[in-house]
């Protein structure tokens, strides 16, 4: 085989590197190696599959090229990684057949070409291109045809889904047409023979080739979005409002249009079954968004960040007329760069690019996004191939702001140092001797409740989406109750240190020790989650990495809890509430007066965009647009087995001295969660329409969890931003902390004295500060390995992991308080079967987390109930251990 090998090394003369500004972050453009066709190509096929580039096919004119016909190309060439950093194209390879102007997209299976022409006719086939690393060999596998011949238009993919907009049928323009399909290569391996293109609604504008598509998520789910083009220029057709004339025959397109497949493919259910399962507010499936600025037809759009679209080239039609009278002294298309944002709906101008290359998509390779030749003014290629990746714009964190942050952590652990010679027994150290005032009490359960995850995800989610959950957050009053009058008497009876001491005496030891050990189980995890997550949103603020956060916050937890015990967690967590509250305060004063309009403009943009929504009145269990009915009962079987079932909630409201003011801890967290729900959801509200107002001051590099660190880092004044950043060190601290000594509590109480493993008070006491250093050791060790950046939302997983583990607890409590039959085997059983219920739930279904808890609540409960009718068991005494004989002790 003959290769055409062009090597380049990286620390080379050829390789060139730019940072082109965009506003608050930039975009670096590496060279490549050039295409080996030193004339280049228009129209190529360009994708990645097996971690190389593979350029084939395509369109030139030979040189003098205003003097000869186009020529269409078959050949390939393929660029691997070579030595020392270089890359090296292979060559050699061919297509079947010539062929350019193709919708091609990058898949797993494969680079899939889709239509296309060969300068006579306009093709309807598809294949995928796949290279075999083993044998060096570029294959060609027929996909199903086109449900029309389609060249010029332009694909992306959303997960195995492929879709297709776009394009003409035929070589003139005036055969361009409305075409919208959809192809799901997951059938290739499931069922083969059913594999075929659907043909879906087209969007509700003109027809169009020369258009851009690209996916990307929009706050809610990972939509298509269709961008610019040109059409015949026909007014009868085509309304003013579509763009603007860029010759007499052509009109160049401006319009832009986002298609949700989650609210098509429920539609789609909903005309099949004759049932409602509408996915939120927005009925249809197509909705049009904001105008791009000018054309950009013909040219290439790429997905950056997680809500961020960059349109890297483009043509605007302005100079199509003359293109035949200026010849070679056509100065190029734009090149400035546009970035649109999908959650704020809004365009910037983003920079300068070092090239316009048109006619050639653009493909994410190495987390990089290649932009592989093209055409850089008419009849004219360039074999230059680019790699650009964003490079966020740095600032700072501050001598001031970092000074702050070390007072007040250093702060924290004088507290743990302060209380740390009042614990005389495991009672002091686990209960604080039973002394703690109520409305401290109060103060730590709800700064438990809060965590440093939700004070950053719950505002990040109201910017992207809406004020659904803020539903969920206010069923907690109405949990308080059922805590107050049917868990916390049975937990002051007997006198608990663990809440699982009850189980045992309910129903039987090894109930206790499932339930103790669930518990453990889950707050090491919970530990991993808070710290990995919130050290990706910290790093962000700070010039600390992740590691580096994770580190902080666990040894300062380990210390401040291991030496101040319950008392010391419970003073911090109140230090904490204020800090944080307060500094939600001022960010919120600030997003007001940083955006268009004052106040009044700020309620009209957030009532017109829909971001006060609370309901969404449909029955799906899957959609990431909650229903109603599914933020009541997620929310619910959250907050009742958390106030109930979970020991970092109820040995705080066990510290208070008697019953009257553990009820009032209780109502405290619960009253404390009104206000600051509406401030957090209203932070998220005030962070949308900033950022609307100010769209150049986004960043693509940040991800949508980190919206809020965003602000902080380049909005708030020094110092303050300083104080609220160590505020979220502490909540996550708080969260960490409670955890260790919890955990400690429970393995102590339910497995070290039961079995009499440690001599004394005293022995008990050393076991209590080393299991909860060891607790604290394993959680840092388990943050460390939890980091992942690419978690696209810290509250959908904290949600996850609450549900998975807690459910199950909550439906023990329910039966050991609501029932007289559950036995102690059949509750057992239930809890069993819960636990391997919530372990297969997201694995094989779709069902939100938010339903997660509940699910559990509700698996535990029937199971254990019909196991304890159904089997034989030795009757026991309940009384005083049910709501039925509370009263007879």
């Amino acid at each position: 085989m003959n290769r055409n090998r062009w090597l380049v090394i990286s620390t080379g003369l050829t390789l060139l590197v730019c940072v082109w500004s965009t506003g608050e972050a930039s975009l670096r453009w590496e060279s490549l190696p050039p295409l080996p066709n030193a004339l280049g190509l228009g129209g190529p096929v360009v994708g990645v599959h097996n971690d190389v580039l593979i350029v084939a096919g395509g369109a030139n004119f030979p040189e003098p090229v205003w003097d000869n016909d186009k020529e269409w190309h078959r050949e390939a060439w393929v660029l691997v990684e070579g030595g020392a950093g270089g890359y090296e194209w292979l060559g050699g390879f061919a297509l079947d057949q010539p062929l350019a102007y193709a919708a091609c997209v990058s898949t797993d299976h494969g680079v899939a070409c889709l239509g296309g022409t060969d300068g006579a006719t306009v093709f309807d086939r598809c294949f995928l291109l796949r290279w075999d690393p083993k044998t060096r060999q570029l294959n060609q596998v027929p996909l199903p045809s086109l449900p029309a011949p389609c060249a010029y238009g332009a694909a992306a993919r959303i997960g195995d889904v492929i879709y297709l907009a776009g394009g003409q049928r035929g070589a003139a323009l005036d055969t361009a047409m409305t075409n919208f399909w959809r192809l799901d290569l997951a059938q290739r391996e499931s069922s083969p023979d059913s594999l075929r293109w659907e043909v879906l609604p087209a969007w509700p504008g003109p027809a169009r080739a020369f258009n851009l598509t690209v996916a990307q998520h929009n706050g809610f789910d990972d939509c298509i979005y269709m961008i610019s083009g040109r059409c015949p220029n026909d007014p009868q057709r085509v309304a003013a409002a579509y763009g603007s004339t860029a010759t007499s025959e052509v009109f160049a397109l401006e319009d832009v249009y986002e298609f949700n497949p989650q609210r098509y493919d429920a539609a789609a259910f909903d005309a099949q079954h004759g049932s409602y399962n509408g996915a939120g507010r927005f009925a249809a499936p197509w909705r049009r968004r904001a105008d791009v600025p000018r054309c950009v037809m013909a040219g290439t759009a790429a997905a950056l960040g997680q809500s961020h679209v960059f349109v890297l080239s483009g043509a605007d039609g302005t100079l199509m007329a003359r293109a035949d009278e200026l010849k070679l002294a056509h100065p190029g298309f734009p090149k400035r760069l546009l970035a649109y944002h999908t959650i704020t709906d809004t365009w910037i101008e983003a920079g300068t690019a070092p090239v316009n290359q048109v006619t050639s998509p653009a493909v994410v390779w190495d987390d990089k996004v290649v932009l592989a030749s093209g055409e850089i003014k008419p009849r004219v290629r360039t074999a230059a191939v680019w790699a650009i990746e964003p490079v966020g714009q740095t600032r700072s964190f501050g001598a001031i702001n970092f000074s702050v942050l070390a007072v007040y952590l250093l702060a924290m652990v004088g507290v743990g140092v302060y209380f740390a010679n009042k614990n005389k027994s495991t009672n002091d150290y686990f209960r604080g001797g039973q002394k703690v005032v109520w409305w401290a009490a109060g103060c730590s359960i709800f700064a438990t409740m809060l965590s440093s995850i939700t004070y950053m995800a719950i505002p990040a989610k109201a910017y992207a989406q809406d004020w659904v959950y803020l539903v969920g957050n206010l069923m907690i009053p109405l949990v308080a109750p059922i805590a107050i009058y049917l868990a916390l008497p049975f937990f002051r009876q007997i006198d608990a240190t663990s809440a699982y001491e009850y189980l045992e005496k309910r129903f039987n030891r090894p109930v206790r020790l499932f339930a103790s050990a669930s518990f453990t189980l889950f707050h090491l995890f919970r530990m991993g989650i808070v710290m990995s997550l919130a050290s990706l949103a910290l790093a962000s603020l700070t010039s600390l990495s992740p590691v580096h956060c994770v580190l902080i916050m666990g040894v300062l937890s380990i210390i401040y809890c291991t030496i101040g015990g319950i008392e010391a967690v419970i003073w911090t967590d109140t230090i904490q509430t204020f800090v944080l509250l307060g500094g939600a305060l001022v960010c919120l004063g600030l997003m007001i007066a940083g955006s268009d309009g004052g106040f009044g403009a700020f309620m009209r943009t957030a009532v017109g965009d829909g971001k006060l929504h609370a309901l969404n009145w449909h029955l799906d269990p899957t959609s990431a647009s909650l229903a109603f009915w599914v933020v009541i009962f997620g929310a619910f079987g959250q907050n009742l087995s958390s106030y109930t079932a979970d020991q970092a909630v109820v040995q705080r409201y066990m510290t208070t001295p008697d019953i009257k003011r553990a009820a009032g801890s209780i109502w405290t967290a619960a009253l404390l969660t009104v206000p600051a729900s509406f401030l957090f959801f209203g932070l998220g509200t005030a962070l949308y329409v900033f950022y609307k107002s100010n769209p150049e001051r986004l960043d693509p590099t940040f991800m949508t969890d980190q919206i809020f660190p965003l602000f902080i880092a380049h909005e708030v004044p020094v110092g303050v931003a300083g104080l609220i950043v160590a505020g979220i060190f502490a909540a996550a601290q708080s969260t960490i902390s409670t955890s260790m000594n919890s955990t400690s509590t429970t393995v102590v109480t339910d497995f070290l004295r039961p079995f009499r493993l440690a001599r004394g008070e005293g022995g008990y006491l050393v076991w209590a500060r080393v299991l909860t250093f060891a607790f604290g050791v394993a959680g840092t060790v388990l943050g460390l390995l939890f980091i992942d950046p690419d978690n696209r939302s810290l509250f959908d997983s904290f949600i996850k992991v609450i549900g998975l583990f807690m459910g199950v607890l909550g439906g023990l409590f329910a039966l050991g308080v609501l029932t007289r039959r559950a036995t102690g085997l059949g509750s057992l059983l239930g809890a069993l079967t819960g636990a391997g219920v919530m372990a297969l739930l997201p694995i094989y279904t779709h069902i939100n987390g938010y339903l997660f808890a509940a699910i559990g609540i509700a698996t535990c409960f029937v199971v254990g109930y019909s196991a304890s009718r159904l089997l034989p068991t030795q009757p026991q005494s309940l009384i005083g251990l049910s709501i039925h004989t509370m009263n007879r002790r």
